[in-house]
């Protein structure tokens, strides 16, 4: 198989807040991780701890193991051991024991003694015992001894025991047990973890360390149990190889123990396995391994083991491979045949080998066949039996990765493999595991790259849906197997070439194929490794005139099946028409009229316009570009050729030779004047070479000039030209910009003025430019004709010198220059002289001389001669001989790059720029390698070269000595940001000039210089970040280069904000985040406060201690913006390391008021004096009048004092009781979310008239079931007319214009029509859109904007509401739904706490005033026990209070009873009978009977009291059985009570005030009365109790709801942008405006109503006066939401009283939660709907939707007359046939006999 191991990019999907990932982190480092199959939850087994959690990883239980007192050669129990000191617990063993709900823990304490965890609350110990001796030792207290197990099953005496197999490494001090078998109960004289099965071939061996194993997995298939390890082979060599080994489940001695060699990649590279996996390939990966030929025959049905591995010598190279489980035994089966039957040899050549002994496979001497019962070994059969290294199970590496890969996991999606490979830089690489065209290469990477090992745990939920990642660190992650809905169109979905996504074409969406309801059709669902999207190939016609409109005929032949249902648009910019698809799958589309066309651009005879074709609106399924093109334009393209450019276009075009246009060809117009080949043009100048300044006659051609009547010069007017005519101009031109240049003349209609076509094209030339010379101007080319001209000097045309020169001799030649000026005494370096006349050719020169002395060569170059000379003297060519005399320095390393300098006099000599004219000059240059043997070399000469005749020596020498030597660096480690100060040590250094840092995969580089022989010390370079690729450090010292291994770049930290912002004396600043610590320590770190430097004290990886400055320092420079918005004493703090600067956040420090003494003691007595004295005359003034009054009050005073005390102290009391922490009283249990049905059906019809009995609720309709056939056609024709925007807006409009429409129906009728359209609603949300921009006008232009969406007035306001109910459905389930029932439990536990009235609905504890009990009623709690009839002798505690009537009592003791069911499955009150049975005799408790007690007319309804029942009282509780008798006993009472209450007024607690009875009521005076009557207002401090004890709860929901930090329902961020976007139309509409706006549409429109009316969501029942406590913290809500201020005062209502303080708290989260949303990411329309789409097609099918239709029929029936007039108005409706078609449905409905 040709596996393609090419191409391995790997993308990094980071998560910024958009893939939904969740992470739990471990205090400590994670050891091992296991996951409970029946229930998901993950167990995690950490140093010193072990966590239990949930499926989404929140931490439900935790249970410490460390640290623990012990010593390594401690024998437990502890106490008894010596010299114990607290050493880490770290969690050697993690397995699930399901069967009997226990988790294995083995720890490395103790020598490895394990414990039993109930796996429901891992903080309860099940079983652990530390005395039963060494065989209960299992684990290993080595950090560096793996462990691995695997439950399994024991026989012994018919009886089948649960144990599980342990395969373990060597440890110094551990058991030499390789495999043990361990029990899980006592049995017999067994103890549970003992290892009950003694294999002295496996367990025992004295030198069993030398094969030092690392075992690595484990697991169980079709009855044989198999082990997954490394190992040397013999101690002799420490090469590692992988084995598998095997052994039968049900084999009680080991005898079958086998193990096979695993060989991985070519020679075995791959020998040292990390990590396996087992699991099922999908059906391709099967077909192409068994195509193969290397694994046998492989199925979908055939597991196979997959392993990644690595070299010994190099952990940066690993591979996958497979090996089929099949393959595994038939191999192992070979080898034990071979042992067992044929002396240990497969044809002839030694394949057995027996481990863990001296014996060979000699030892196989056995002759015997191998039956099924000896297929697990015996005892006289030789064990156990391992294979020769030549019969290894080999396998190819199916993957090769420049990567340390940790951790496999494997899974299946439509029968496509895909492995996700762990790595030790944190990455999890994903692999499609199929070779050639898609597979076998990451394509992309899951998890957050933060740089830490992925351990060994890596797998799949239970939904195979989500991976869970664990680092090496402490951190588990659960991230999404696939991203496919973040891509938002077709090309980038296929881009990710994931065999998880594919395109689903009908829904415009990235998706997996099971979410794609027509994946299934063909070319339904596009997979994303195939890299194809729908696209359109042709178009007939391929092009068309913009000009012109018509059809066009599309071909896609990727097109998936269009449906009757399905609607094709095309849209051309804003034209947008009906697709029609044709029988050959071609799509039809109208083109727009030329007037719709855009205008064709500057520079282009066309334009090109995308055609878009969609489906159903929405879906965009294929775009290309269609070309309109322009004739008319064509002529733009050549200005003097317009005819030619017309003709020649490629659209056909033709042109009219008497207008001189170009247009469409038109087969119609036969015309002489129209062409459309054989332009008339004028070609073929001559001369074609013009001299400048002389006028020359020049004649061209003209061609097909049939056409025109022209007059040309020199010829008879209006001659009739033929097709090819002559003609001649004198032309005279002036140029002097170049010595020539071409012109082309263009020739004009005389009588139009329009162009011609022409291409004349001629070369004007001028002599005189760049041939300053005689010699010049004799160079030049004969044609131009050129002459030196010496009356002129000048070289110009002949004809322009008059006269002609007679001689043609130039003027002598003239040196002007000779460079260099100087020269060795010897020669035989280059000079080059400059000047003019030098001659034409290389032959002109006869001789050149330097004082007489001839020269040896030269090269002529026009202006120049360049020479060689000879031995020369000369004044003006100065001969000087160069000096050098010393080489710095004198020394280089072997490898080069050493700079020297070469100093000297007259070293400059022979160069052509000479720029020191002092004689003392440098030469520098760098050194090549030195490539001989001997190091350090023999001292160097220097040798410097002049010329060819020119050498000297230089008197010092150089030598090349040993490159310099890397002995360590340190740190190891930096930060992206680089900066980091590393020291490289080692020798040599000395000699180095340049040392540079650099690191390969980028261009990045640092340098530094040597700070001496030893030492070098750089600054890490920064790195990009983005890059996902391995990084390599290198030092370049020089020329030498030298790998720094390891090092490693880690992702810059993060940083969180300070929950302390405010710095005291003595007061540590702690700084939290991840990170700090794995490229940092606390030397290194640098922190600022303002601009002084803190000191840092501790850095671990999670938090920074630091210790700022005593004394406040400065600010920062901060510009004055800045400093505004902060404030002048905010302080940045800021933490740098090594390049990395970040301010974390503001800090102050504390305010001191220390005020001089001078300005205090005035401050304080002069206010006082002041005091005095007014006080003074006031006390004069009304000491007389006071003493008047005085006794008067006395009395009055006196008494009330005394009522006022004793209410204080009483409500003081309670108070106290009742701030208790109320979270330890909640007892919650799961929270009864209703279902999606019964929520809407709450919301959105249970406020109507009928309640719970609407028809939509019930979903029952009164139709005959003969007609109902018919009806649901009709209803189905009904919802396709109410697609029909046109129909709907029309349908609308007429019923709000009838007045009977009223309020309550409006909002009725949005409901239903929200029902109707759930199955659409994008649909839906574009018809809301419509009617709120209307509304929106209507308020904006003609109203008070700021009432818009106050009240549901409108149908539209209404469709909002239950728009936002359908949109944050999800959100209330996820997010607010939990802190909304907290509370709402939290207020009714507190309510019951107390008394509460039944008749006057008031209670003692609650926070609205007016439902607070005014009277102090005695009570006392009870706690019963209840035993439910029929439901076992169990009972259960039920606190109740002795005031609680009857029903009250039945309340709490259903609640208690049943909680663990919803509300709506309990019994209900009437329904359960209580029976007190004090003694033999039982009591039926009830709220009124006989023995009810009467005071006047007034009867109290019976309490506990009543019947003085008592605490730890037995209550039974049974259901009203509906028997005959039963019901005939239940009739008596039930007239009995209702003649009680018809002769008495019944009262419960208090009795209303009004209603005093007579004769009370004329006792005593009234002031008698005014003293025994209640003040009620002290009772108001019970509200703030309440409000209290309820504060955390209201602030949970609160933040919740108003958090942007969080996650925000697309729709809220939706919908706050089109209110934005609208208000930004209208000048009118402010900021207050827009915040009213939204406060209206979603606090006061949606999360109010769900507030108060808890039971819309959860199944629940909410009580009169819980709804009044929720009524008041709505009303608070409601207060926050507005921006208007309210002023407070004494006669302010007590519930606004109450959250005062708070109000302004929450108004500032409303601002900053509407600020935080209008930051976010815009949603798109696509987007939304897509989501919308999702909520359709997951909740439709479960809705009313016929029964909404009916109803909505009836308005349209109510309304018949209007809707059909206003339809037949509306001309968009009548070319539909709407008001036809409602007609249709009318007639069908109603059962009419129409003529339609």
């Amino acid at each position: 198989v040709g596996w393609d191991p090419s191409f391995l990019n790997s993308c990094l999907l980071c998560y910024g807040g958009k893939i939904p990932t969740v992470e739990f982190i471990s205090e400590t480092l994670i050891n091992n991780v296991v996951q409970d199959p029946q229930t998901g939850r993950i167990y995690l087994g950490a140093i010193n701890n072990i966590f239990q959690l949930s499926p989404s990883l929140q931490k439900e239980a935790r249970t410490e193991t460390g640290p623990k007192k012990d010593a390594k050669t401690c024998t437990p129990p502890a106490s008894g051991c010596q010299d114990t000191v607290l050493m880490p617990n770290s969690n050697k063993l993690l397995l699930v024991h399901p069967t009997n709900g226990s988790l294995i823990v083995c720890g490395s304490r103790y020598r490895g003694i394990c414990s039993l965890l109930n796996l429901s609350n891992v903080e309860q110990e099940l079983y652990y015992n530390d005395n039963k001796g060494e065989r209960t030792y299992v684990a290993s207290i080595e950090d560096n001894v793996n462990v691995v197990s695997v439950m399994s099953n024991y026989t012994k005496n018919g009886r089948t025991f649960k144990v599980f197999l342990v395969g373990k490494g060597y440890g110094s001090l551990d058991s030499t047990k390789l495999i043990s078998t361990r029990i899980l109960e006592d049995y017999q004289d067994w103890v549970v973890f003992e290892n009950i099965i003694e294999a002295s071939a496996v367990q025992t061996a004295p030198f069993v360390l030398k094969y030092l194993h690392d075992f690595r997995h484990a697991f169980k298939e079709d009855g044989f149990v198999y082990f997954l390890f490394s190992r040397t082979l013999d101690g002799t060599d420490n090469k590692n190889l992988t084995f598998v080994s095997r052994l039968c489940e049900n084999d009680q001695h080991y005898y079958s123990y086998t193990e096979l060699q695993l060989t991985c990649g070519t020679n075995n590279r791959y020998n040292k396995v990390q990590a396996a996996y087992v699991a099922f390939p999908g059906k391709e990966l099967a077909r192409v391994m068994s195509q193969s030929g290397n694994y046998g025959t492989v199925t979908s049905f055939t597991k196979v083991l997959f392993m990644v591995a690595h070299p010994d010598d190099d952990e940066s190279d690993s591979a996958l491979c497979m090996y089929p489980l099949n393959s595994i035994n038939q191999q192992l089966m070979d080898i034990i045949s071979a042992c067992y039957s044929d002396s240990g040899e497969i044809s002839g050549i030694p394949a057995v080998d027996v481990p863990y002994s001296s014996q060979t496979y000699t030892a196989c001497t056995s002759k015997i066949s191998v039956s099924a019962s000896l297929s697990c070994g015996a005892e006289h059969l030789l064990s156990p039996l391992a294979s020769k290294p030549a019969f290894a199970l080999k396998a190819d590496a199916a993957l090769t990765m420049s990567v340390h890969l940790t951790a496999v996991a494997v899974a299946v999606e439509n029968d496509h493999t895909i492995a996700f490979l762990g790595s030790a830089n944190g990455e999890v690489f994903k692999v499609h595991l199929r070779p050639g065209e898609y597979g076998n290469k990451p394509y992309s990477s899951v998890g957050n790259n933060i740089g830490e090992k992925v351990n060994k745990n890596l797998f799949l939920d239970q939904s195979q849906s989500h991976l869970y990642i664990t680092t090496e660190k402490r951190c588990i992650t659960k991230v999404p197997v696939q991203t496919c809905l973040e891509m938002k169109d077709c090309q980038s979905c296929v881009g990710l070439r994931d065999p998880y996504c594919g395109w689903c074409v009908l829904e415009g969406r990235c998706t997996r194929r099971s979410e794609c309801r027509r994946a299934e059709e063909k070319n339904g669902w596009l997979w994303s490794p195939k890299q194809q999207c729908v696209k359109i190939v042709s178009f007939s016609p391929s092009n068309l005139s913009c000009r012109k409109t018509g059809k066009v005929n599309i071909n896609i032949p990727s097109l998936p099946t269009i449906g009757h249902s399905d609607r094709l648009q095309c849209k051309i910019e804003s034209f947008q028409s009906n697709g029609i698809m044709s029988d050959s799958g071609e799509v039809s589309c109208d083109l727009p009229q030329p007037g719709l066309i855009p205008k064709t651009p500057e520079g282009q005879d066309f334009v090109a316009v995308a055609i878009r074709i969609f489906v159903n609106d929405t879906v965009e399924l294929a775009t290309r570009e269609f070309r309109f093109y322009n004739c008319a334009a064509t002529v733009r393209k050549s200005e003097n050729t317009p005819c030619m450019s017309c003709v020649g276009s490629p659209w056909g075009c033709q042109w009219n030779t008497q207008d001189h246009t170009c247009s469409d060809a038109d087969d119609s117009v036969v015309d002489s004047h129209i062409i459309n080949a054989n332009c008339p043009r004028f070609e073929n100048p001559d001369p074609g070479l013009i001299p400048v300044g002389y006028k020359t006659p020049i004649d061209f051609e003209g061609i097909n000039l049939e056409h025109y009547q022209v007059n040309w010069p020199h010829s008879t007017p209006n001659m009739h030209l033929s097709s090819r005519e002559r003609n001649t101009v004198f032309l005279f031109f002036f140029y002097d910009k170049s010595p020539e240049t071409n012109v082309l003349f263009y020739v004009k209609d005389k009588e139009s003025g329009k162009k011609m076509d022409s291409t004349v094209n001629v070369t004007l030339y001028n002599c005189a430019v760049e041939r300053n010379d005689c010699s010049l101007c004799k160079n030049a080319d004969p044609k131009y004709k050129c002459v030196w001209c010496s009356k002129k000097q000048a070289c110009v045309y002949e004809e322009l010198c008059d006269p002609l020169p007679s001689n043609t001799e130039c003027p002598n030649p003239e040196i002007t220059n000779i460079s260099p000026l100087f020269g060795p005494v010897l020669g035989g370096i280059s000079i080059t002289i400059s000047g003019s006349n030098l001659g034409i050719d290389q032959g002109d020169i006869k001789s050149i001389t330097v004082a007489g002395k001839p020269f040896c060569t030269h090269v002529y170059h026009l202006e120049a001669i360049q020479m060689v000379y000879g031995q020369v003297l000369s004044s003006l060519f100065l001969n000087v001989d160069p000096v050098p005399e010393e080489v710095t320095p004198n020394r280089g390393p072997k490898a080069g790059g050493t700079l020297i300098t070469i100093s000297g006099l007259f070293l400059n000599t022979g160069r052509f720029l000479f720029f020191n004219h002092s004689h003392s000059e440098n030469i520098t240059c760098r050194t090549g390698e030195y490539r001989a043997d001997k190091v350090p070399s023999d001292p160097l000469d220097v040798v410097m070269k002049y010329g060819k005749r020119t050498t000297k020596t230089i008197p010092t020498t150089f030598r090349f000595v040993e490159n310099p030597t890397v002995q360590d660096h340190h740190p190891k480690a930096s930060f992206v940001c680089g900066g980091r100060n590393i020291v490289v040590t080692g020798s040599g250094f000395d000699i180095i000039q340049t040392a540079i840092m650099k690191v390969q995969g980028g261009n990045w580089s640092a340098s530094e210089v040597p700070k001496n022989d030893t030492v070098i010390q750089f600054q890490s370079p920064k790195v990009n970040s983005s890059l996902n690729q391995h990084l390599k450090t290198v030092i370049k010292l020089d020329n030498w280069e030298k790998e720094l291994k390891p090092f490693h770049y880690h992702p810059d930290p993060s940083f969180n904000i300070l929950q302390n912002k405010i710095i005291t004396a003595n007061s540590l600043i702690i700084v939290t985040g991840r990170g700090f610590s794995k490229a940092m320590t606390a030397k290194e770190a640098q922190a600022f406060v303002g601009d002084v430097q803190c000191v840092v004290t501790t850095l671990l990886d999670d938090k920074l201690f630091l210790e700022p400055p005593s004394t406040m320092p400065r600010a920062r420079s901060r510009s004055k913006r800045q400093r505004r918005e902060t404030g002048s004493e905010d302080l940045e703090l800021m933490i740098k390391f090594g390049k990395g600067e970040w301010v974390v956040d503001l800090v102050q420090y504390e305010k001191k008021n220390d005020f001089p003494l001078y300005i205090i003691i005035p401050a304080v007595i002069v206010p006082m004096l002041l005091i005095i004295t007014i006080s003074v005359y006031c006390y004069r003034r009304k000491s007389q009048q006071a003493e008047r009054e005085y006794e008067k009050v006395k009395h009055q005073l006196e008494n009330l004092e005394e009522s006022v005390r004793d209410r204080c102290k009483k409500e003081f009391t309670d108070l106290m009781i009742e701030m208790e922490d109320h979270t330890n009283d909640m007892n919650e249990g799961r929270i009864p979310f209703l279902d999606y049905k019964t929520y809407t059906d709450r919301v959105f019809f249970l406020p109507s008239k009928d309640g719970a009995n609407d028809v939509m609720i019930t979903g029952k309709l009164d139709i005959p079931e003969a007609r109902k056939a018919t009806v649901i056609q009709s209803l189905n024709q009904f919802s396709n007319l109410l697609n029909s925007k046109t129909f709907l807006i029309n349908f609308i409009r007429t019923l709000e214009r009838s007045h009977d429409f009223n309020a309550r129906a409006k909002v009725y009728f949005a409901s239903l029509l929200t029902v109707a359209l759930h199955g659409k609603l994008e649909y839906y949300t574009d018809i809301m859109r419509t009617l709120l921009l209307e509304l929106m006008e209507e308020y904006v232009n003609s109203k008070n904007p700021k009432l818009m969406l106050r009240r549901s007035e409108t149908v539209v306001e209404r469709m909002l509401c239950n728009w936002m109910s359908i949109c944050l459905y999800q959100f209330l389930k996820d997010s607010a739904g939990e802190p909304l029932y907290k509370l709402f439990k939290a207020i009714k536990h507190q309510i019951e706490k107390g008394p509460v009235d039944v008749r006057v609905k008031k209670a003692k504890y609650t926070l609205n005033d007016t439902g607070l009990l005014g009277d102090d009623v005695e009570y006392s709690v009870l706690t019963l026990q209840v035993l439910v009839q029929g439901e076992g002798p169990d009972v259960t505690p039920v606190k109740v209070l002795n005031c609680d009537t009857i029903s009250q009592v039945k309340e709490k003791i259903i609640e208690q009873v049943y909680r663990n069911l919803p509300y709506s499955q309990r019994p209900k009150v009437d329904s359960v009978t209580l029976e007190w049975r004090p003694g033999s005799t039982g009591q039926i408790l009830s709220d009124l009977d006989l023995t009810s007690q009467k005071e006047g007319r007034w009867r109290r309804i019976n309490t506990l009291a009543h019947y003085n029942v008592r605490d730890n009282a037995t209550l039974v509780l049974s259901k009203v059985q509906h028997t005959q008798q039963n019901y005939d006993q239940n009739q008596e009472n039930h007239e009995e009570r209702n003649a009680l209450l018809e002769d008495d007024k019944v009262f419960h607690l208090v009795r209303p005030t009004d209603e005093l009875d007579e004769i009370k009521s004329k006792r005593g005076s009234i002031k008698d009365k005014s003293m025994t009557k209640a003040i009620t207002e002290i009772y108001l401090t019970r509200l703030l109790s309440v409000k209290g004890t309820l504060q955390q709860f209201v602030d949970d929901f609160f933040r919740s709801v108003l958090c942007s930090g969080a996650v925000v329902p697309p729709a809220v961020k939706y919908f706050f942008d089109f209110l934005d976007e609208q208000a930004l139309k209208h000048s009118n509409v402010d900021e207050e405006t827009i915040h009213i706006w939204k406060t209206n549409s979603l606090p006061l429109r949606f999360w109010v109503n769900i507030l108060k009316n808890p039971h819309f969501i959860f199944d629940v029942h909410v009580s009169e006066v819980v709804d009044a406590s929720l009524s008041v913290i709505a009303q608070t809500f409601m207060d926050a939401c507005t921006k208007s201020e309210h002023k407070l005062s004494r006669d302010s209502p007590s519930n606004k009283l109450l959250y005062a303080k708070e109000i302004s708290t929450y108004k500032k989260m409303v601002d900053d939660y509407y600020k935080g949303i209008r930051q976010m990411v815009s949603v798109s329309d696509q987007d939304m709907n897509t989501h919308l789409a999702e909520v359709s097609r997951s909740h439709t099918d479960k809705l009313n939707t016929h029964v909404a239709l009916h109803q909505l029929y009836q308005y349209a029936s109510k309304y018949y007359d209007g809707i059909i007039a206003s339809l037949e108005e509306d001309p968009a409706a009548q070319s539909k046939q709407l008001a036809l078609r409602l007609q249709q449905i009318a007639a069908a409905l109603e059962n009419k006999v129409t003529d339609l």
